[in-house]
């Protein structure tokens, strides 16, 4: 097996597209070199191809938290700050068992639900923050999680991240989510030179089609987490590097960069991802019981 195909703890193995390093420097060194004279259409054509072939290597990205409703995704996420998704899907079957809708949860004494979200750290600040939006969707919204972005944004503790994971994966309309990683990756690519999220999110949204937003906001999570590392990505095994014009800022020697890479297959979700992998429907998933959302 090389090591741009690394195998998971199921023993399916992920095809990764492979970019031979002289291919790779040569395409970064191009984009350098004339990237300012990089057209609109050239960027637009470069950054759905790029989603495209991260479509391909992750064909089993989804949303990371466990959910069952919009109720579930909306706590699991805000629960999900300066925390791993892995940390939260290992509380969330409690809390939602003891707390199964927005009105258990609005008269949940505080004690009793510090106690269960305590191993994700900050639990007094997160169990004021879920009770305080569970007693706001009883008063304001009958119990039910609104659908549109306004509404969203108008709960207590709800951003325009959270919104749009939100949106995207328990109602089934497009949203950007600009994480850290999505971000980081979009400047990267040269998708963007902004930092502030809300400028993020309008660059990217206008180089694709408005179906492709939610989609593509898991490609560039996934790959950040698991390739395009903050401090030393994993550029020797990247499946775009030709298409990046950053390709060269961490480690780009093949068998080097295959020890930096995650495994694909999150703690706890190798299931899922496997079922994925056989081509399992997200219809057919949903039906076994995998918390998909819309």
């Amino acid at each position: 097996m090389s090591a741009s195909q690394p195998e998971s703890t199921t023993g399916v193995s992920l095809e990764i597209r492979h970019v031979p390093e002289g291919k790779a420097r040569a395409g970064a060194a191009r984009r350098r070199r004339t990237g300012a004279a990089e057209t609109r259409l050239g960027l637009i054509r470069r950054a759905r191809r790029i989603d495209r072939i991260l479509g391909e290597t992750y064909p089993y990205a989804v949303a990371e938290l466990d959910f069952q409703s919009p109720y579930q995704l909306l706590v699991a996420t805000v629960l999900s700050a300066q925390t791993t998704d892995v940390k939260v899907n290992s509380v969330t079957p409690t809390l939602f068992a003891a707390y199964a809708d927005a009105e258990a949860l609005a008269a949940a004494r505080h004690e009793a639900v510090e106690e269960i979200v305590r191993p994700l750290g900050f639990y007094r600040a997160k169990t004021r923050s879920i009770i305080a939006l569970a007693n706001q969707l009883v008063d304001e919204h009958d119990g039910e999680v609104p659908g549109d972005l306004d509404a969203l944004t108008g709960l207590a503790g709800v951003g325009r991240k959270t919104a749009f994971v939100v949106l995207g994966n328990a109602f089934g309309r497009p949203g950007i989510t600009v994480d850290t990683h999505f971000g980081r990756l979009a400047r990267r690519f040269g998708f963007t030179e902004q930092t502030d999220p809300v400028k993020v999110e309008a660059d990217v949204a206008a180089l694709f089609e408005p179906r492709d937003w939610t989609d593509l906001s898991h490609h560039l999570i996934y790959h950040g987490r698991r390739i395009c590392h903050a401090r030393v990505p994993a550029c020797g095994v990247c499946p775009v590097a030709d298409l990046c014009p950053s390709y060269g800022a961490g480690e780009t020697d093949e068998a080097a960069a295959a020890r930096l890479q995650r495994n694909e297959f999150a703690p706890g979700r190798e299931d899922l991802h496997r079922r994925f992998l056989e081509g399992a429907t997200r219809r057919q998933l949903r039906a076994e019981g995998y918390g998909l959302g819309a």
